[in-house]
């Protein structure tokens, strides 16, 4: 009797699955080389840990008044107290929570939105991509932040418009590096045979495109995040984003500057939590680079 022949695609299926975790150990290992990008990853964690569980540990309401007024760092109040009798590390700890919050959804705006633009670019090429450069050309001619106050302008000042408004300024620079991967991939073997059996431009840009063209966006969405969260604090300390009482570390800048000279905490601890923030990211930026980049990689 002839038995049939075992189907490889179980065999192919395990040899993937050990070759993902084979690469993923193998990443993790990199990682943990990499001092400065450990100490990134730890800071973001402990931030997104504080973010998550702001209402357990916060010492009081974050927005409750008091007569006790600009009080010094204490060990009733460590972080001190605002011009308004307000728990500032309370206010800190809150606004991790928004500024994580404006920063991850901002970036997935321009992350989303302007890799399907460079994809699309690069696959239809002609008139298409011609539009679509010309288009990001023009955005990228106006500095960031200035498109960005034009649009919270446009849209009124709030957190949401905020986070629209640093998604689109954003958005070049995942087009460019969308497009720029996609034309590199779009000429491999594999994709050209995909091509040539017949396959749907869909099932190519979803099955050999974007799993090609992740690791450059992923390193740009780490670093991003930080430049979305200055951003955002920028906004805010002009007026434009947080609006009062919403305990946001910019709109915290922006109310302390005032008193500077007298009540130095109400500015420093706000500005010492943004800074720890995007050193994180960047830093964490840098070791994914080095791990995910195939010409670092190799």
């Amino acid at each position: 009797m002839i038995r049939a022949a075992a189907s490889p695609r179980p065999q192919l299926e395990n040899l993937n699955a050990a070759g993902h975790r084979g690469w993923f150990r193998q990443a993790t290992r990199k990682l943990r080389r990499r001092p400065a990008a450990m100490i990134g990853g730890t800071i973001i964690l402990f931030f997104i840990v504080v973010a998550v569980l702001a209402p357990l540990i916060a010492p009081a309401d974050p927005n409750e008044i008091s007569t006790n007024r600009r009080a010094a760092p204490s060990l009733d109040h460590w972080f001190g107290t605002d011009e308004l009798g307000r728990d500032v590390l309370s206010r800190v700890i809150f606004g991790a929570q928004i500024s994580l919050r404006v920063g991850l959804i901002s970036i997935a705006i321009a992350l989303v939105v302007g890799s399907l633009l460079g994809v699309t670019a690069a696959f239809a090429g002609g008139w298409v991509d011609g539009l679509i450069m010309r288009l990001t050309d023009i955005m990228l001619a106006f500095p960031g932040i200035l498109l960005a106050i034009a649009i919270v302008a446009i849209l009124g000042p709030s957190i949401f418009n905020v986070m629209i408004a640093v998604g689109i300024e954003s958005i070049p620079a995942y087009t460019r590096t969308a497009r720029a991967s996609t034309l590199t991939v779009k000429g491999l073997d594999y994709v050209v045979g995909a091509q040539s059996l017949g396959a749907v431009r869909t099932r190519i840009v979803l099955r050999h495109i974007l799993p090609n063209i992740a690791a450059p966006l992923i390193v740009l969405a780490t670093v991003g995040v930080a430049g979305s969260i200055l951003a955002a604090a920028g906004l805010s300390y002009l007026g434009l984003g947080a609006q009062a009482p919403t305990a946001e570390w910019g709109a915290m800048l922006s109310s302390a500057r005032t008193y500077l000279r007298d009540s130095w905490w109400m500015a420093t601890f706000p500005g010492v939590a943004i800074m720890l923030v995007v050193l994180a990211l960047n830093l964490f930026g840098d070791g994914l680079r080095d791990i995910l980049d195939p010409r670092i990689r190799n």
